[in-house]
């Protein structure tokens, strides 16, 4: 599958442990190198002064105020920023980059990690070290997909990345035609839009993690179930799918548009079917058909056959591809404006597990 790799090894020169630059693969199929980081070696005790902790204060575990989880349980050597807007994390992360940090610990939900990664490489560039995800948030479904557990602390992520436990994930890179791009793992559009609502009127009420995940998704099959013919839920939208290798454009009518990267999702949903490597992207024509059947199984991660024929489309490891979706997008729980967008799996990010 691949023709050549090559692996380079940068030396340091303060006595900090040896950093590898990323592997290139090259495709057999005419696409670019598919760039792996290099897994760290395991490192001879970082010193907690590398270490960068991004808290937001603002996330719900942070707002109730439990003094043993503030600011992720970060020592006092750590390097720990608070940034109340996307500029002030901006500032921050040049800083960690300035100071060699060598572990970025995330502390919030999806979308304290989606600003994070959107911002990183602004300041790392290449050299992007290993980001650790104390989960915060609401719903954390990237730290459920990494298997971190609730009560996980920058100390814990320090000594994981000494003892060399990593993995990676590829983002979710969506480009603007303002040429700013976002890095998240949960994108969707039309009636996820919609769904995503109900899950902030679900937070509003006390339900958080897997349960306003669950009565979400029941709030949205009953919204399209009852709704007449010209409501919005089952007219979906028109969405524009281009192909940026092929050229190949289509336009649909969907009723829904759901793309991730991650293995494994919230209450042992799979609505993207088997998944595998890459983007997986599930697509609903509108207005969807036997969804009294057809929901049980989509969730369950049953795919082709009579779902296809009814209108129910899984790809896997999806290309590059422009699309234009009127209605705007929900990435990681934020909700983005209509527009053109360039969406495709990034290059991945190594992350520090328990």
């Amino acid at each position: 599958m691949t023709s050549f790799f090559k692996s380079v090894a940068l030396a340091r020169t303060d006595g900090a442990a040896l950093v590898r630059a990323p592997l290139a693969f090259a495709r057999g199929d005419g696409r670019d190198a598919l760039v792996v980081p290099f897994p760290l070696p395991p490192l001879r005790g970082i010193n907690p002064s590398r270490v960068g902790v991004i808290s937001n204060p603002r996330s719900r575990r942070n707002r109730q105020g439990n003094p043993v989880h503030r600011r992720a349980g970060a020592t006092s050597e750590m390097l720990v920023a608070e940034p109340a807007t996307k500029d002030a994390l901006a500032l921050a992360l040049a800083d960690f980059a300035a100071r060699g940090v060598e572990l970025i610990v995330v502390d919030g939900g999806d979308g304290t990690v989606r600003d994070v990664l959107s911002a990183a490489p602004l300041a790392f560039g290449a050299a992007m070290p290993p980001v650790a995800v104390i989960p915060s948030g609401k719903t954390n479904a990237l730290a459920l997909d990494l298997g971190i557990p609730w009560d996980w602390s920058a100390g814990d992520a320090q000594a994981a990345l000494t003892a060399g436990r990593l993995d990676t994930r590829q983002p979710v890179e969506i480009t603007g035609e303002d040429s700013v791009t976002l890095r998240g793992f949960l994108f969707g559009a039309s009636a996820f839009t919609r769904a995503t609502d109900l899950a902030q009127r679900t937070h509003d009420i006390g339900a958080f993690g897997g349960v306003a995940v669950g009565l979400s998704v029941l709030g949205a099959v009953l919204q399209t179930m009852f709704a007449g013919s010209g409501n919005a839920w089952r007219a979906g939208e028109r969405v524009r799918i281009a192909g940026v290798a092929d050229g190949t454009a289509r336009e649909h009518d969907l009723y829904l548009l759901l793309g991730s990267t991650l293995r494994r999702l919230p209450i042992g949903l799979k609505p993207l079917g088997q998944g595998g490597e890459g983007l997986n992207i599930l697509a609903v024509e509108a207005p969807p058909r036997l969804l009294p059947l057809a929901v049980p199984a989509i969730l369950a991660g049953r795919e082709g056959g009579w779902l296809a024929r009814a209108g129910y489309h899984h790809r896997h490891d999806a290309p590059h591809s422009r699309l234009t979706l009127p209605g705007g997008f929900v990435l990681d729980g934020e909700s983005y404006p209509g527009g053109s967008y360039d969406v495709r799996a990034g290059e991945p990010i190594t992350f520090v597990t328990p």
